[in-house]
C-alpha cells in the first residue's frame, strides 16, 4: 500500500453524480428533530396549488446540523458582504401559500 503524501491527508474525494448535480428546486424546508436526529424536508410549494410535495429529506446528526447552520450561517455573512442585505419578505414562522400572487380558482 502506498503512503499518502502530506498534501493529500486529510483530503477526501468527493464525487458528484450528474443527477445530483443537477439539483432540486426547494422553496421551503421544514425541520423536525428527535433526540437523536434532525431530519430536513425539502419541499416545493407551487403558487396556486394546495398541495405540495417532499423533494428530498436529509436526515443529520444534532453535531452535523449544528455544523450545517453554522456553515449556513457563515457562507449567509460572505453573501451578504459581496452582494448586500437579504430582505426578509416574510414574517417569522409564516408560510406564504400564495406567494404573493391570486389565489387558484376553478
Amino acid at each position: 500500500m502506498a503512503e499518502e503524501t502530506s498534501e493529500n491527508q486529510g483530503q477526501l474525494n468527493i464525487e458528484l453524480s450528474e443527477e445530483i448535480a443537477d439539483g432540486i428546486y426547494s422553496n421551503l424546508a421544514i425541520i423536525t428533530h428527535s433526540n437523536s436526529e434532525f431530519v430536513v424536508d425539502f419541499i416545493r410549494v407551487v403558487p396556486g396549488t394546495p398541495k405540495a410535495k417532499v423533494k428530498s429529506r436529509i436526515i443529520l446528526t444534532p453535531q452535523h446540523a449544528k455544523r450545517l447552520m453554522q456553515a449556513l450561517s457563515e457562507n449567509l455573512m460572505r453573501f451578504e458582504s459581496a452582494n448586500g442585505t437579504i430582505e426578509d419578505t416574510e414574517p417569522s414562522g409564516s408560510i406564504p401559500m400564495n406567494f404573493g400572487g391570486p389565489t387558484a380558482q376553478a
